[in-house]
């Protein structure tokens, strides 16, 4: 016999959640956006009503984004030196409007996959039962 806590803090599929994450879709059903914007998180999902608001992604994202494109812009340094060994400018402005368009095309994906992450494992309030609010009025109801 399963308890209510338990059938909810049952393990998701993290691979499936990852997958998901990386086409910017909710988690659970697949189905629902995650952002309501370019990286605005809605507070739940519009088909399956996944409550986002514990999600925590903060900078790791960006981390993450930053240090994929830092590794490939300095693989690619020394070929595109080759090429452009005559033009300096050319290979700056080159390499920098490469990495800033990789930049933000990998930060939203990146972004979703954080919040899948962290809702197949559970993290930061995810599929824990929700407390009942403790107002005035039930702690004094308790005794003060």
């Amino acid at each position: 016999m399963s308890t209510p806590e338990t059938s909810t803090n049952a393990p998701h599929d993290l691979r499936l959640a990852l997958k998901r994450g990386l086409r910017c879709k909710c988690p659970n059903c697949g189905e629902g956006a995650v952002f309501g914007g370019y990286l605005k998180v809605h507070s739940e999902c519009g088909v399956c009503g996944l409550d986002f608001t514990p999600q925590r992604a903060d900078d790791g994202p960006a981390y993450v984004v930053i240090l994929l494109v830092g590794h490939l812009m300095g693989f690619s340094l020394p070929v595109i030196f080759e090429v452009l060994r005559d033009n300096p400018l050319l290979m700056a402005c080159l390499l920098s409007a490469v990495a800033i368009v990789l930049s933000l095309v990998m930060l939203p994906p990146v972004k979703a996959m954080f919040v899948a992450f962290q809702w197949a494992k559970g993290m930061h309030g995810f599929g824990r039962v929700k407390d009942r609010a403790v107002t005035q009025e039930t702690r004094c109801a308790e005794g003060c």
